[in-house]
């Protein structure tokens, strides 16, 4: 178990780029150097952790301890992969109140708000390009967004993605949808009804507790359940929980900050749950971790010995496949509203981002080295011209 901690551990100190650049890690350390598992079987779960709701690079390490360890090896790969981000996030909440006033502190947070557009859009348009490939799904996707432009909420979120399952159910094609990943056909196994039926009953917990700790875990909770398409797909519906609790500055530099720091993207629930009870800042913090990684792990855990024979059934695929497409479009309303809408405020902003998308897709520089760029941009603006 101390081998599974450390080697994860130490993967999450330096696990820059997001979750593609997770699973080349992982493929390196895992498939190529200590010979863990075959690179059949790391296709295989990374083909799984794709096709779930949830977190999909902490989701394939979760599979790995699973893999190398049972249950606690599984628990050993999250807490080591995850505590370096979760770490440096709380530390960002606790000092962000007596840095906010500083002009050194607006420059750096007003950089990493336009970063945080032009990352955004290299991600929308991606997911476009991958997910939206017939015109059914591109409809799903505009038609998602300009719902949720409309009618902003949480409610509206969860009626687009149950909508768009339902249609891609319906419309399956099978094989002409687009999915995640492309899966072997593989004899029927039960899966496993006890994850599952955890993973069914926390939902139910508002009924059962109206503790404020329970409302933080359950809202937390629910976001982590919705999850499909990639970690930032988790902007809008956290944004949707605690808009009434934070400011567009505070939400978009913990955003921002979670692009910056190593491991999984999902640690910008540690930055808001430290800032929504207003008596116990690091419980918030430690419960909002929890919550929104937990039902991508319980689907995980129940559907990893059966889920080959699931991904084949062409009503999945198709299922699989219009949510994608709707969520591209939830996150391509959410770079209106708040993304752009409260970071651009000026044509020099603008500018900005334009140059900074370009850089990004044409160069395509490490993430280290663009946030550097902006920061100290619109830090010198700030402090000497007063920009």
């Amino acid at each position: 178990m101390f081998q599974i901690l450390k080697t994860f551990f130490l993967l999450g100190c330096v696990s820059f780029g997001g979750p593609a650049a997770h699973i080349g890690y992982f493929r390196k350390a895992f498939v190529e150097q200590r010979r863990w598992l075959s690179e059949h079987e790391f296709a295989n779960l990374v083909a799984l952790s794709q096709f779930l709701p949830g977190p999909g690079s902490s989701q394939l390490g979760f599979a790995i301890g699973h893999g190398r360890g049972g249950l606690a090896g599984a628990i050993a790969a999250f807490v080591g992969f995850t505590l370096p981000s979760v770490l440096l996030m709380m530390a960002l909440a606790w000092l962000s109140q007596d840095i906010m006033g500083n002009p050194y502190a607006q420059g750096i947070i007003h950089g990493l708000k336009l970063l945080a557009v032009v990352v955004v859009a290299d991600a929308v348009l991606g997911m476009f390009a991958n997910f939206c490939r017939s015109n059914r799904h591109r409809w799903l996707c505009v038609i998602s967004a300009a719902s949720l432009l409309l009618l902003p909420s949480l409610t509206t979120q969860i009626g687009l993605i149950l909508m768009a399952g339902l249609i891609g159910m319906g419309l399956s094609g099978g094989a002409s949808d687009n999915t995640k990943a492309s899966v072997e056909p593989a004899a029927t196994a039960k899966p496993n009804w006890l994850p599952l039926a955890l993973f069914a009953a926390l939902w139910l917990l508002p009924l059962v507790s109206a503790a404020p700790i329970s409302t933080l875990f359950s809202q937390f909770y629910h976001a982590g359940s919705l999850v499909f398409g990639g970690g930032h797909v988790v902007l809008p519906l956290l944004q949707s929980l605690v808009g009434e609790h934070l400011s567009s500055d505070s939400f978009l530099t913990g955003y921002a900050a979670a692009q910056a720091v190593p491991g999984p993207m999902f640690a910008l629930a540690t930055y808001l749950g430290w800032f929504l009870p207003s008596d116990a800042p690091a419980l918030g913090a430690v419960v909002a971790t929890v919550a929104i990684f937990l039902p991508g792990f319980l689907l995980l855990l129940g559907l990893l010995n059966s889920w080959q024979s699931l991904a084949s059934q062409p009503k999945f695929v198709g299922a699989s496949a219009a949510i994608n497409a709707a969520v591209t479009g939830i996150l391509l309303s959410a770079l209106y509203q708040p993304v752009f809408s409260s970071a651009v405020v000026s044509a020099t902003d603008m500018a900005m981002v334009l140059l900074g998308f370009a850089l990004l897709r044409l160069a395509k520089p490490p993430i280290s080295l663009l946030i550097l760029l902006f920061v100290v941009t619109t830090t010198l603006s700030k402090v000497m011209v007063g920009y």
